[in-house]
């Protein structure tokens, strides 16, 4: 199978995963996933596989491959897995869960490599760029840093006592950290290298993004852009510099779980409980396409161009 050149996968409440043509909107493979339903999407950086995080494994698909059965599956979490990502060469994945542990997974061998105990259901964990350093925030609010050369946590923060931690996001070049809560607010802080190498969170802003809770939040790979993805059934775009709202993209019937930007920045793609996914033009603010074909909520995408 000769696959796209920009890979667009989604998953849904209705225990499919769909891969689709960005330009076209043709859905072109549909995974059946009767097991469980899928939290979180992400694709290697050599986009070979598609990672699907679920409850309470992860299941590795092949791009490439016609094939509905998982190359790969990755189990030790005991709940929902709601964070996956991968270091940048695509060595090894990290995960999140509501068990309350983070854990690292070498690709090239079996098993989970290393564990960290963060108690509380979590929720989001992101990958500073110097590939060295894990962070996770939780149900009960709390911002950890988890310092993978040490093997301990080397920064606790609490933004807002119980407000649930819902998504982070990091600033390409390492300089910024967003943090989105169930209120809609975003706290922003500049990351500072500290003197034993380890980062520093230096407070720089507070956002009232929205008054629904936000799902996701988003660095554009330009460090131009904030996107935060609501249940009021937006997302909002803010510029960096001062964070004034630039954009405001309308169109989603119901909440919004998930955005995922193009390499430029000239694009957004989000996911939304009125069982689309939709891709948007920065530029103009404008909708370009609808993905259709699921048939209950639309929770996760993933794109990789």
């Amino acid at each position: 199978m000769s696959q796209p050149s920009v890979i667009l996968a989604t998953a849904s409440y209705d225990h499919t995963i769909r891969f689709w043509e960005a330009e076209t909107g043709r859905c072109y493979r549909t995974i059946q996933y009767p097991d469980s339903h899928v939290n979180r999407l992400e694709i290697t950086p050599d986009k070979r596989y598609l990672a699907a995080a679920c409850n309470p494994h992860i299941r590795l698909f092949d791009v490439n491959s016609n094939s509905p059965q998982p190359v790969m599956t990755y189990d030790s979490h005991t709940n929902n897995v709601m964070a996956v990502g991968f270091q940048c060469d695509g060595k090894w994945m990290y995960s999140g869960s509501e068990d309350g542990t983070v854990k690292i997974w070498d690709l090239r061998a079996p098993g989970c490599q290393k564990e960290y105990e963060s108690i509380t259901a979590v929720n989001t964990v992101v990958l500073h760029p110097n590939q060295t350093e894990l962070i996770s925030g939780d149900q009960n609010g709390n911002i950890r840093v988890w310092d993978l050369r040490a093997d301990s946590c080397s920064c606790e923060l609490v933004p807002e006592v119980d407000t649930a931690v819902r998504s982070l996001t990091v600033m390409w070049d390492g300089t910024m950290v967003v943090a989105a809560n169930n209120r809609g607010t975003c706290y922003v802080w500049r990351l500072l290298r500290g003197k034993q190498t380890m980062t520093e969170f230096e407070p720089l802003h507070k956002l009232q993004a929205h008054n629904g809770h936000i799902l996701k939040c988003l660095l554009s790979p330009a460090n131009k852009y904030l996107a935060t993805a609501s249940s009021d059934k937006t997302v909002k775009i803010w510029n960096v510099d001062g964070f004034k709202l630039e954009k405001v993209l309308t169109g989603h019937q119901r909440w919004v779980w998930d955005c995922v930007f193009s390499v430029d920045g000239e694009f957004l793609v989000t996911a939304s409980s009125d069982m689309t996914a939709r891709l948007w033009s920065m530029p103009a603010g404008k909708e370009v396409k609808v993905y259709q074909g699921h048939h209950k909520a639309t929770v996760c995408c993933a794109l990789h161009d």
